[in-house]
């Protein structure tokens, strides 16, 4: 996969580092003379472009016309959005990616301003506090592309309806499927003859309106 990622700042820096090794052709575009010379040091030169990542001349000389992805990482939403514009509406860069420095501005990171995915830091952290709070021992593990529906990993608490209970004795969401049950070191295949205990790890796969029931089940 080819990626151009315009910023060579912390983000730029270590998203260049993990894409090369896991062997992506990369080219990272940076104006500051300062983190230029430091990204110098840390990444092949061959990899870097001094310029501006919202200059037309320096994305084709990034290699744009053949692009599948830009991450568009600056510390300022201006630039990111105009790189982003450009990327996707005048070269038909498949998949663009801006990052979000100022919540305020989240807004604007759509469709028509040629993002396909705007990388809100201050919005991800949130979302991990708030679940934390709201659902104590159930965690999101893979939220999938397709739907409201994700993975989830609850832990069996002493004072859970489902604690010793049969699995068939049980009123699980329609909209769930239990995938696993782990105890110990064991990995259980969830039957209606299951029990489950207080400790056990459970996983499962469900929509969104059958969280808070779950975490009643299971909690």
């Amino acid at each position: 996969m080819k990626v151009i990622i315009v910023g060579g700042g912390q983000v730029g820096t270590y998203l260049a580092s993990l894409l090369l090794s896991n062997g992506h052709e990369i080219k990272v575009i940076e104006h500051r003379n300062k983190n230029f010379n430091k990204l110098l040091k840390e990444l092949p030169p061959e990899v870097l472009i001094n310029g501006f990542g919202s200059d037309p001349a320096v994305l084709e000389q990034a290699g744009i016309d053949s692009a599948d992805v830009i991450a568009a990482v600056t510390d300022a939403d201006e630039i990111n959005l105009v790189v982003s514009t450009l990327a996707k509406m005048e070269f038909g860069v498949p998949r663009v990616v801006a990052r979000v420095n100022n919540p305020k501005n989240a807004w604007l990171y759509n469709s028509s301003m040629g993002v396909d995915v705007g990388v809100n830091q201050a919005d991800l952290m949130a979302h991990f506090v708030v679940e934390e709070m709201d659902l104590e021992d159930m965690f999101t593990i893979l939220k999938l592309k397709r739907g409201d529906y994700s993975i989830i990993q609850m832990k069996v608490g002493e004072s859970a309806r489902a604690a010793n209970q049969l699995l068939k004795n049980l009123s699980i969401p329609k909209k769930t499927v239990l995938i696993a049950i782990t105890r110990d070191d064991a990995l259980v295949i969830p039957k209606g003859d299951s029990q489950i205990l207080v400790g056990d790890d459970i996983l499962a796969l469900t929509d969104e309106g059958s969280r808070k029931e779950l975490k009643e089940i299971f909690g």
